[in-house]
């Protein structure tokens, strides 16, 4: 990943929980930047993971890596845009280091409990 930059998101997206049935403030920003796909094949459901550091150095995440997914990275190198929330008392300008994303060949089907037969 390369050519990391961020912005605000616009409209709606702009209000945002720093996690899900968090009531604190946050901000939202919408992270940019390269994905280079050097496998041959489309790779989907790509985790991606980062450090977001504050314009004090600080973890805006504390304990979590993964910061998105990128539904599907062809091969070469193309754009991808995800949405973060950070929390509102976190100074910018931010600081994106270590980004790397880890996908899939294939979508990876849901494990169902009923996909299986029970011998009783």
């Amino acid at each position: 990943m390369s050519n990391l930059t961020y912005e605000p998101c616009a409209g709606d997206d702009a209000n945002g929980s720093v996690a899900s049935g968090d009531l604190r403030p946050a901000n939202c920003y919408t992270i940019k930047g390269k994905a280079k796909n050097t496998s041959g094949k489309t790779v989907v459901d790509a985790d991606v993971f980062g450090r977001i550091y504050d314009a004090n150095d600080n973890l805006t995440y504390e304990n979590r890596g993964r910061v998105g997914t990128i539904e599907e990275i062809p091969p070469g190198v193309s754009d991808f845009a995800i949405r973060v929330s950070v929390p509102a008392n976190q100074p910018t300008p931010l600081k994106l280091k270590n980004f790397k994303a880890s996908g899939f060949a294939g979508k990876v089907r849901p494990y169902y409990y009923d996909d299986f037969e029970y011998d009783n």
